[in-house]
């Protein structure tokens, strides 16, 4: 499901950010695209901590291999030596459990997080082990995809606005939110489109 407010929020990108519009000219053969499912995106986002994108596809291939599909109880009831033969290290085994967990109680209610705003469903997100920031923000951006999220721990994206906007050296956080106020309330696009120009394989979770 691509995002409603896409075309909109790349022309209004386009007419506020040099760098963002040619980025959008080069790229525009994909959109941000949800898959739909809750648990599946949360429980890619926690593969991909602290990986590369490449390295955490790698790791999720071989899940799908090694389980006959990818739900809360599966993910459960998984030895970790089998979880541990696809990458996984145990903390992270202790995470997916958690977060399975967490599905098969039904302490999650999908029904309220889109009444939610930002901020609050990152809270209620943040209190289940293993997901922190970075891993909500993948969520919002890549399930519910909300428009106005900047992932300001991200390393690709601190990587991108390094090449882009500052000559490869190092912004700091602070400065990378002043340089992106100009994209609200469009940031995950304008994220997005900075993911693409490292890697040309769309980024999704």
């Amino acid at each position: 499901m691509i995002p409603i407010y896409w075309k909109q929020a790349t022309q209004e990108l386009t007419e506020r950010d040099e760098v963002i519009g040619n980025l959008i000219l080069c790229f525009n053969d994909a959109a941000l695209d949800s898959r739909d499912n809750a648990f599946v995106t949360l429980a890619r986002s926690i593969v991909g901590q602290q990986i590369s994108v490449k390295a955490a596809e790698s790791v999720w291939q071989k899940i799908i291999v090694t389980l006959p599909e990818i739900t809360p109880r599966t993910i459960h009831l998984a030895e970790e030596i089998e979880l541990r033969s696809c990458g996984l290290s145990h903390r992270k085994i202790s995470y997916l459990q958690e977060l399975s967990q967490h599905f098969l109680d039904g302490a999650l209610n999908e029904a309220d997080w889109k009444e939610m705003d930002d901020e609050a469903l990152i809270v209620q997100l943040t209190q289940i082990q293993g997901i922190g920031r970075w891993t909500a923000e993948m969520f919002l951006i890549f399930h519910m995809l909300r428009p106005d999220i900047l992932p300001l721990a991200d390393i690709g994206l601190q990587r991108a606005i390094s090449r882009h906007y500052n000559a490869n050296q190092p912004m700091d956080k602070s400065s990378m939110r002043i340089l992106a106020k100009s994209w609200q309330p469009w940031r995950s696009v304008a994220t997005w489109y900075l993911w693409r120009s490292l890697d040309p394989l769309p980024v999704n979770y």
